[in-house]
């Protein structure tokens, strides 16, 4: 049986109107699979992304079912069973939001797409692990990052701008960004989405944007990550002091000795909370290419995206959030290592160094298909790039 308050809920979620602006996934996601994953950020629009395909397939209310699996009522409840009695109702199209809240759901997923002629599409943590031996050979998974600059460029002009490639962008983005930069101030539009245009809600309130993505910071410690690993409570305002810690401090500077001594903990213990906090994409573990490591130095660590700079600390190290917003764009698709004489190379093809608009090239001389990234220019050159104009990689 589904309970009413569940019913209820459904109908209710199902009966608001959704955001307008359609997030870049929503086009991309296959309407023949049966079982469906999506995984994101806390915050990323993971439920507008659910409510809006729904809308899509035009079936009436009554043959979809929406439930977050944190909702008091589910508490105890199969999700088989809940599955089963949709089913047997007439049920189409199953909803499962937030769905690394509801314990063991592996086996069911399988289950359900085994027995029942459903489709069935679930959102849950960046960080949730499914049971390969259960459910993942049966799902198709996509990721949802945060928004690009290019789709917070749409939300806030309404203009539509198209989606480049890597390597459209090098190979053409003198034409690019000359195109961009007739139709708005690519600038002024980029140092607010640095401020507050990485996650959808900042359309509910600028004002309390920072509160909300305090919250979204904590709860995703506090909740999703022990909802889904064995994490010890005494353990997460460790996992806190790291955020804060790549907040204030250039990459360049962080060391094992370093953290270690500045947490309290040994470095084992240490690289397991930053996996964990990758996983949970509040921060970037950048790995250095072959050859590149060294025994004392860490992975570069970066914080997810420049807007979490913004709630962690007051003075955010400039650098840190140049090269942040670099890898925001990229690590959706590429492969981003770190490079021993460049900030970082991509696809293991292009080398590229971050900074301000007075770097020059003399770090990278002399390397092949090597590129200056410069922030706070409109239009670069034949090997200068703007930083801003990475943000249209989705």
């Amino acid at each position: 049986m589904i309970p009413n308050v569940i019913r209820q809920a459904s109908f209710f979620i199902l009966s608001r109107p959704t955001e307008v602006y359609e997030r870049f996934l929503l086009k991309q996601i296959d309407v023949k699979e049966k079982l469906i994953g999506i995984k994101g950020a806390r915050g990323a629009g993971k439920t507008t992304l659910l409510l809006q395909y729904s809308h899509q397939t035009g079936l009436p209310l009554e043959k979809i079912l929406y439930i977050s699996c944190d909702h008091p009522a589910m508490a105890g409840i199969s999700l088989y069973d809940l599955a089963q009695s949709f089913f047997q109702e007439g049920g189409r199209l199953l909803l499962l939001d937030e769905i690394h809240k509801s314990k063991g759901f592996a086996p069911h997923l399988k289950a359900i797409r085994d027995t029942f002629d459903l489709q069935v599409i679930f959102s849950g943590s960046s960080a949730i692990q499914l049971d390969y031996e259960a459910a993942a050979r049966r799902v198709v998974m996509y990721q949802l990052p945060v928004l690009s600059f290019r789709e917070f460029l749409e939300i806030e002009t309404t203009i539509s701008f198209d989606v480049v490639t890597l390597a459209e962008l090098i190979s053409n983005h003198l034409t690019l960004s000359s195109q961009v930069a007739t139709q708005i101030r690519p600038i002024e539009y980029f140092l607010k989405y640095i401020k507050y245009g990485a996650y959808p809600f900042y359309l509910e309130s600028i004002e309390n944007y920072s509160l909300k993505l305090l919250e979204v910071i904590n709860l995703t410690i506090e909740s999703d990550l022990p909802a889904i690993f064995n994490i010890e409570p005494s353990k997460l305002d460790k996992l806190k002091k790291l955020l804060y810690m790549l907040c204030a401090t250039s990459p360049l500077e962080l060391n094992k000795v370093k953290l270690s001594g500045a947490i309290g903990t040994s470095w084992p213990t240490i690289s397991k909370y930053l996996a964990l906090l990758a996983k949970a994409s509040l921060i970037h573990q950048i790995r250095g290419g072959a050859g590149m490591r060294t025994v004392n130095k860490p992975d570069k660590l970066l914080l997810g995206n420049p807007n979490i700079f913004q709630v962690l600390c007051a003075q955010p190290d400039i650098g840190s959030l140049r090269e942040s917003f670099f890898v925001s764009q990229l690590s959706h698709a590429h492969q981003i290592h770190y490079h021993d004489r460049a900030d970082f190379i991509v696809d293991d093809t292009f080398v590229f160094e971050i900074g301000g608009p007075g770097k020059t090239r003399k770090q990278i001389k002399g390397l092949e298909a090597a590129y200056i990234v410069q922030d706070n220019i409109e239009v670069g050159s034949r090997k200068e790039i703007p930083l801003w104009a990475f943000g249209f990689l989705y």
